[in-house]
């Protein structure tokens, strides 16, 4: 008789993986469970290192290995350099999340310039430039994976024409890179999140019953949930899934 055979605590061991925008809430949980699946993990912030060094600390604490570089997202030469200073402080680099990005709100008509801008940087030139660098590190295996969202394909509030744009642009860039890199054994993915529980946009806050109303579930979803999805696609057990966008919305966009 055939017996189950369990996953493995440690899918990611020994790989090596860069997590930007990752001092709290989604970007957080993702390093934390990289992390806890054996993989070293580099994390970059821009303004908050009292929050960047808690989560290196809750893991090395059980017992990975993890280091915390402070980059500016927006800063095209702050993230080569986080990603030259993971190479050279850990080895190498097998697996990067493009987790940073901002949310700017407002009718199209009252859109700053300035705001459209830093959007554009931090959302979008920040994902190209990271890739660009991070591919010429990665071997066979490598895994590229970008947090999207949701609002690339389903905008169902006024003011989210610009944070919409710049997710669409991530959905596009993901299917090309995939075809540049597959060759190489590289996979590339983009996760999709609907409404997730953090300090940004928490459950209980003044759009959450409204956002409820939208989804299927009837709640919003959890950092861990996502975290699982990026563990997944930096596992090996993913190494068939490569330019794909794939939603976790709670049926949000059903």
């Amino acid at each position: 008789m055939r017996t189950q055979t369990q996953a493995s605590p440690n899918k990611l061991s020994g790989k090596v993986a860069l997590v930007t925008g990752a001092s709290r809430g989604i970007g957080a949980a993702i390093a934390q469970r990289l992390a806890s699946e054996g993989a070293a993990v580099a994390i970059t912030y821009s303004s908050s290192p009292q929050q960047a060094e808690q989560v290196v600390s809750s893991i090395r604490r059980d017992g990975g290995q993890a280091i915390a570089i402070r980059a500016d997202a927006a800063d095209p030469k702050a993230v080569v350099n986080a990603i030259t200073h993971t190479v050279q402080s850990l080895g190498k680099l097998d697996i990067l999340v493009n987790n940073a990005a901002i949310a700017a709100m407002a009718p199209i008509d009252e859109f700053k310039m300035e705001d459209y801008e830093r959007s554009i940087a931090v959302n979008v030139t920040s994902v190209f430039v990271a890739v660009k660098e991070a591919a010429k590190h990665m071997k066979s295996g490598g895994r590229i994976i970008t947090i999207g969202s949701v609002n690339s394909d389903y905008v169902p509030v006024p003011g989210l024409s610009v944070y919409a744009l710049t997710k669409g642009a991530v959905a596009s860039f993901t299917r090309g890179v995939a075809r540049d890199l597959g060759p190489r054994g590289i996979t590339v993915n983009n996760i999709q999140p609907g409404p997730v529980d953090t300090d940004m946009n928490p459950a209980s806050g003044a759009f959450a019953d409204t956002m409820r109303t939208y989804m299927a579930s009837g709640r919003y979803g959890k950092v861990s949930e996502v975290a699982g999805l990026v563990a997944y696609l930096a596992s090996d057990d993913a190494a068939f899934v490569t330019g794909a966008n794939i939603k976790i919305d709670g049926g949000f966009s059903a």
